[in-house]
C-alpha cells in the first residue's frame, strides 16, 4: 500500500486524550494515496489522498443535499460522509484489483473502525455512523454512497483534463452505482466533458 508517510504511532503515552489519539489516527488518511489512481499511473505528487477524497465527498454531499434533497438529514449526511473511509486508516485503500471480497473488506474495516473509536467515551455512537454507511439502508447512507461514486467520477475528469490519460473505466464503474435521476444527470454532464 503506497503512502506519503508511515502511520503515526498507534498509541501515545498513557496520559493522552482520546481526541489526540484520534487526531494521530485520522492524520494517516492525509498520507494514504487513493490506490486506484496510482494503478492508472497518476503520479504520486498529483495523486489525491483518502483525506482529499473524503473532503470531496463531504463538500459534494453538503451542496447536493442542500440543493436537491432537502428531506435528507444534513447533519447525518455530513457525519456519514466524513467517516465513511475511517477504516482505511488501518486497512488501507483496498481496490477491486486487490482481489479481496466485499465481505472480507467489510470485516477488516469493521474491526479497524472498532479499534479506532474504541478509546472514545461512547464508541458505538461513532461506529454506528460507519455501519449506517456500510449497510446502505437509510436515505442518507444511500445518498452518500452515490456521492462517493460521483466524487470519483469528478476526480477522473479532473485528471483527464490535466492530461493524465484515459480514465473511462472509472466512469463505467460509477454508472451502475448511481440510480438517483438528479445525481445521474450530474454524472452524465461529467462524462460529456470527455467527449
Amino acid at each position: 500500500m503506497k503512502t506519503k508517510d508511515s502511520r503515526p504511532r498507534k498509541k501515545l503515552s498513557g496520559n493522552s486524550h482520546f481526541l489526540i489519539e484520534f487526531a494521530f489516527e485520522f492524520s494517516h488518511l492525509k498520507n494514504l494515496y487513493r490506490q486506484g489512481w496510482l494503478k492508472k499511473n497518476i503520479p504520486e505528487e498529483k495523486c489525491e489522498s483518502v483525506a482529499d477524497h473524503s473532503f470531496g465527498v463531504a463538500i459534494l454531499s453538503m451542496i447536493v443535499a442542500e440543493e436537491y434533497f432537502p428531506d435528507l438529514d444534513i447533519a447525518k449526511v455530513m457525519k456519514i460522509a466524513l467517516t465513511h473511509e475511517i477504516g482505511e486508516i488501518i486497512v488501507g485503500d483496498i481496490t477491486p484489483h486487490d482481489k479481496i471480497s466485499k465481505e472480507e473488506k467489510h470485516k477488516l474495516e469493521e474491526t479497524a473502525v472498532k479499534e479506532i473509536f474504541g478509546g472514545f467515551p461512547n464508541p458505538e455512537k461513532y461506529i454506528s455512523i460507519w455501519k449506517e454507511y456500510e449497510n446502505n439502508q437509510t436515505p442518507e447512507a444511500k445518498f452518500v454512497k452515490q456521492m462517493d461514486r460521483l466524487e470519483m467520477a469528478l476526480q477522473a475528469s479532473v485528471y483527464e483534463h490535466q492530461k493524465h490519460g484515459d480514465l473511462s473505466e472509472f466512469y463505467e464503474s460509477v454508472k451502475g452505482a448511481i440510480n438517483e435521476p438528479r445525481i445521474k444527470e450530474i454524472l452524465d454532464k461529467i462524462i460529456s466533458l470527455k467527449e
